[in-house]
């Protein structure tokens, strides 16, 4: 279990800001965990929506080209972001008695 905990701060080192609030009832390993692992979605869901904007960039643009790809990989981006901003906002609501 160190050696998971070492990687995740390691890998949210370089993120701003990512610091886990502790969360009633789920202290220790469980909470900094969860929390880094929100924090490390949001950027891949920026790889995500990055690389469908460098693929939208460069793909073919003519009729039998396949455009839809690229909006995939946005929208997967786009989406993962949304999702783990929220929890992110939800567990600091439940975690400050707000």
């Amino acid at each position: 279990m160190s050696t998971t905990m070492e990687l995740l701060t390691l890998a949210a080192d370089g993120i701003p800001g990512a610091t886990p609030t502790k969360i009633p009832g789920l202290d220790g390993p469980v909470t900094k965990i969860f929390g880094y692992g929100l924090w490390l979605l949001i950027l891949a869901g920026a790889g995500g929506t990055g690389f469908g904007v460098y693929k939208l960039a460069v793909s073919d643009k003519s009729r039998s080209g396949g455009g839809s790809e690229p909006f995939k990989w946005m929208g997967g981006g786009v989406a993962t972001i949304l999702l783990s901003g929220s929890l992110i906002a939800i567990l600091n609501g439940i975690s400050t008695g707000g």
